[in-house]
């Protein structure tokens, strides 16, 4: 039954959440920032609050008077913050009871977030006694009913049996001590809120306090216009000789009240205390979700960053608090900038939109960290400047220009765009080729940073792919090829003040060489170092090239490795693993940067050995070749 009403609520906020992604966009749709609007309602509910307190009067004869006063003589200042007052508390009660709704619905109130969860109810529920003691302050017809309906509803209570209502039953009876008390009560019920909505955030990593700031400004103005179409005022003034009988309401803080007086007000308070029971029992409730009882760790990439994932914990949220840079903005599945590239192990995804993850993205192995939970260890990549330069991810078909074999398994492969149409990059990104069945093969640029027609690529000869085999085979100049880009995140962090090292394996030369000439093209002096590992000489493609780069550059150095050379092979170079040399050249590694690319195998064997020998772990930027059996993160993936 449980799961039904989760579903039908998915929907619901799913449906609400398309229809404002049309009307606002992504990234200024209310749906995805309640908790954060929730917020900006209270500090604006505060500011307006201060300023009406200030011509606000305590007394029998006083206060509905500087109401008045307040609403109808500076109509302008008094009048619009008074309804703008009470407007935000009312959207402040709709944003918290939706937000507590969708965690509901996505069930994401189990486990470590069941803190947040029970918090939350107590926050609502302190928020509905500062706004139920707000009615009473104006002391006008609806400040009457609200009094003396809470007093007997009070009352119904054993520990009090009628001690609060006599003292309203006559008007004598009223004295300013209960403005007083009300005025206090009106100002220590928000600071407990305050202190409740400190500790509510504690338990979520950089949670959210603030909507995107022309969201905030946008709801503001929108508080505005309605304070000045529909002004809120007071209606008659307190007259307890009689009972109000028609009354202007408020539905989102007096729900119950017509309640007290038609049905018994102690099954009212049982209904009350069961619901909040209830509500701070649910993340204990059966049904647990299955297989969701284990910590697992995750790995991000560049930097090879870990964390563990506690049980229903999403990605992001576990990164976040493991101080990891994920890029991020709605955190609801909405807006893509969390897009990251799965590499390995399994996450399980619900709750996004198919605008911000496609199908087929999906299966590439693109995921959402907002709403990915982890399912076993999981290693992915991430854009660190993703929100900063969008992601919008093209789509592109382009014919084949020219076919160069570049050594016995590497073939450049150049594709031209259709006339006037370009794609941007920068140095180290990829692009994934789209194959009739939709699964992708991944190969990085190979040139500089630029906004072009023309992509060259670098694909190496795997025995038995599918795509490599077609371009060594099959493939002709004309042929059509189709591929979505730029992606990844393995590109220069500049500025810098350290010496580079640059570390290929094999056709991870591509985005090295990628990198290296956009270094000579930003005009870096600093030293550059290049060691490139392949099994024999014969893999060394294109060696003329770092030997020009050489002779260009004095502050470039190029030190080929070879791990299997054949005798007849001649070799009299350095030899071994690529990375072993390098940590026997740099004893000491703590002022440098260091750009690896290439197997996995390279890839995991090297990082740690590098940061081990001083290299600090920010320093450290990776990509690794993922075979086609995973979806690829690497910005130069030879796949299949």
């Amino acid at each position: 039954m449980l799961k039904r009403i989760q579903a039908v609520a998915q929907w619901f906020f799913l449906r609400m959440e398309a229809v404002g992604n049309r009307v606002f966009g992504e990234r200024l749709n209310p749906m995805y920032y309640l908790g954060a609007t929730s917020y900006w309602m209270f500090w604006i509910v505060v500011a307006s609050g201060l300023y009406v307190y200030a011509f606000y009067e305590t007394g029998v004869d006083k206060t509905y008077a500087s109401m008045e006063a307040l609403t109808h003589g500076q109509w302008w200042a008094g009048g619009i913050m008074r309804s703008i007052h009470r407007y935000a508390s009312d959207a402040m009660v709709l944003t918290m009871l939706l937000h507590m709704i969708r965690h509901f619905a996505f069930d994401r109130y189990r486990s470590f977030r069941a803190f947040s969860w029970v918090s939350g109810v107590i926050v609502l529920w302190l928020v509905y006694a500062s706004g139920v003691n707000g009615f009473m302050l104006p002391w006008d017809k609806l400040a009457q009913f609200v009094v003396v309906a809470t007093t007997e509803w009070l009352d119904a209570l054993p520990v009090f049996r009628g001690m609060l209502t006599r003292n309203f039953i006559t008007p004598e009876a009223i004295t300013d001590r209960l403005f007083s008390l009300l005025s206090f009560l009106h100002i220590g019920i928000p600071l407990v809120v305050m202190l409740a909505l400190w500790i509510h955030t504690q338990r979520v990593p950089r949670a959210s306090q603030m909507p995107p700031r022309r969201l905030a400004y946008g709801l503001l103005v929108m508080l505005l216009a309605i304070a000045l179409v529909k002004p809120v005022v007071s209606q008659a003034p307190a007259d307890f000789g009689s009972v109000p009988v028609t009354l202007s309401f408020d539905w989102f803080y007096l729900l119950v009240y017509p309640l007290i007086y038609s049905w018994d007000p102690l099954k009212l308070w049982v209904l009350c205390g069961g619901l909040t029971v209830l509500l701070i029992a649910m993340p204990w409730l059966p049904p647990k979700r299955s297989g969701r009882g284990q910590v697992y760790h995750l790995t991000a990439h560049p930097g090879r960053q870990g964390a563990p994932v506690r049980p229903g914990e999403t990605l992001l949220d576990a990164g976040l608090r493991a101080s990891i840079p994920l890029p991020y903005e709605c955190r609801s599945g909405g807006c893509g900038v969390c897009k990251a590239t799965l590499i390995g192990g399994q996450v399980e995804m619900s709750g996004y939109q198919p605008s911000a993850l496609s199908e087929d993205e999906r299966q590439a192995g693109r995921i959402l960290l907002c709403v990915a939970c982890a399912l076993s260890d999981v290693e992915f990549e991430y854009e660190p400047d993703a929100a900063a330069r969008g992601t919008v991810v093209g789509t592109y078909e382009a014919r084949v220009e020219r076919l160069e074999r570049l050594a016995h398994d590497v073939m450049l492969l150049a594709l031209r765009l259709p006339e006037g149409q370009r794609i941007e990059f920068e140095a180290g990104q990829y692009l994934s080729i789209i194959l009739d069945d939709g699964s992708r093969r991944s190969y990085s640029f190979t040139t500089p940073s630029d906004a072009t027609d023309l992509v060259e690529l670098h694909v190496r000869l795997m025995p038995g792919g599918r795509f490599t085999t077609h371009v060594f085979e099959t493939m002709k100049l004309g042929d059509t090829v189709k591929f979505e880009g730029p992606l990844g995140s393995f590109v220069l962090h500049e500025p810098s003040d350290k010496p580079l090292i640059f570390v290929a394996g094999a056709t991870g030369f591509a985005p090295v060489k990628a990198l290296l000439e956009q270094a000579f093209r930003m005009g870096i002096e600093r030293p550059l170092y290049l060691y490139w590992g392949v099994r024999r000489p014969r893999d060394l493609y294109l060696t003329e090239l770092p030997g020009e780069w050489a002779r260009a550059h004095p502050n470039f150095h190029f030190v080929p490795v070879l791990s299997e050379p054949a005798p007849e092979d001649g070799w009299s170079g350095r030899t071994g693993l690529v990375h072993e040399a390098i940590l026997h050249d740099f004893p000491n590694l703590s002022g440098f940067s260091v750009y690896a690319c290439g197997s996995v195998r390279m890839v995991q064997a090297a990082q740690p050995a590098f940061i081990a020998q001083g290299l600090h772990e920010d320093a450290c930027y990776s990509d690794a070749f993922v075979p086609s059996a995973r979806p690829s993160a690497s910005s130069a993936a030879s796949t299949f």
